[in-house]
């Protein structure tokens, strides 16, 4: 019997501190107006002492109470981050070690496609057998590698964490996965590593990024349907990477989906990277916007490039 990677439990956390695009002004030759017209984005949470492993931390008890598991119930942790707590050990390992699990435990990096991969790593190992429950976590500071002189880069990105608890099922969950990379993107979006001790700032074409992420999130999510046999009718939501709301945009109109069709949280989340799909899921889940039975379509595209999708059951 075919096994499913069913989400059964969603959880997410924001740091408490909220910067406004009027709180920009003050530092940056920007505008709310600004802003909002080129980006969806009114306001985004940073943090001030808190790390990425503890956003993980509340964002994975959520996810774990949804559940009704336990953290010793928890086969694997994967965690996609940008931004690790440590060159080593994993993140994955702290959170581990934090929530009192005894599973392995390990970290992807694929910028804001991380954790469609990350998703994408622990449906196999759903459905060949080698585990039961997965806690999947995407978990940013995005705001430490962020030049906050740099308009084109500060207003965008923020901090945050999301997880899911992935668990085998015998009827439904995931039903088509793909991902894809491109390494010849270098240049548009990337982060030079300084030093053992000083990481670089995010540095970024946005014009070049903007083009490249609207064609092949566009292209995938039509392979995606075809492949499917479904049409975006079919869909009761699409949960994007909350980058732009430009991109998003594009996207829907290229599928022809309507845009009440689309959970958007990045007027007040930002670019959470990693951190943005499971953010998004789970308020939608916990608002009564997605509902068991759903189809949901997750798509994502980071720096790279890397880029994914996934069509699943909810």
């Amino acid at each position: 019997m075919k096994k499913f990677a069913r989400i059964i439990g969603t959880g997410s956390y924001l740091p408490s501190k909220v910067v406004t695009n009027f709180d920009l002004e003050k530092t940056l030759n920007t505008s709310d107006d600004w802003i909002t017209a080129r980006t969806g984005i009114k306001e985004r949470r940073i943090v001030t002492d808190q790390s990425t492993c503890d956003l993980a931390l509340e964002a994975s008890l959520k996810a774990l109470s949804m559940a009704k598991l336990k953290p010793q119930d928890i086969d694997l942790i994967i965690l996609s981050t940008t931004t690790p707590d440590k060159i080593f050990p994993a993140t994955a390992t702290m959170l581990q070690d934090r929530l009192g699990a005894s599973c392995p435990a390990f970290d992807i990096q694929a910028v804001c496609a991380g954790f469609v991969f990350a998703l994408t790593t622990a449906q196999q190992y759903i459905e060949n057998g080698s585990a039961k429950n997965i806690l999947v976590v995407g978990s940013e500071t995005m705001s430490k590698i962020v030049d906050w002189s740099d308009r084109s880069t500060a207003i965008l990105f923020a901090d945050g964490a999301g997880a899911v608890v992935l668990s085998t099922d015998n009827t439904t969950g995931i039903k088509h996965s793909k991902i894809c990379s491109d390494g010849s993107y270098l240049s548009s979006l990337h982060v030079n590593n300084n030093g053992i001790n000083e990481l670089g700032t995010i540095q970024m074409e946005g014009n070049e990024v903007f083009k490249i992420a609207v064609n092949r999130l566009s292209d995938l999510a039509e392979e995606t349907l075809k492949d499917c046999n479904m049409t975006s009718e079919d869909l009761t939501w699409m949960v994007p990477h909350q980058a732009n709301i430009r991109i998003i945009n594009a996207v829907a109109k290229k599928i022809k989906l309507p845009m009440d069709k689309v959970i958007q949280t990045l007027d007040k989340h930002g670019n959470t990277s990693a951190a943005s799909i499971p953010l998004a899921l789970d308020e939608g889940v916990r608002d009564g916007r997605i509902n068991k039975g759903d189809t949901l379509l997750f798509e994502g595209i980071g720096g790279g490039f890397s880029w994914g999708s996934i069509l699943l059951e909810y």
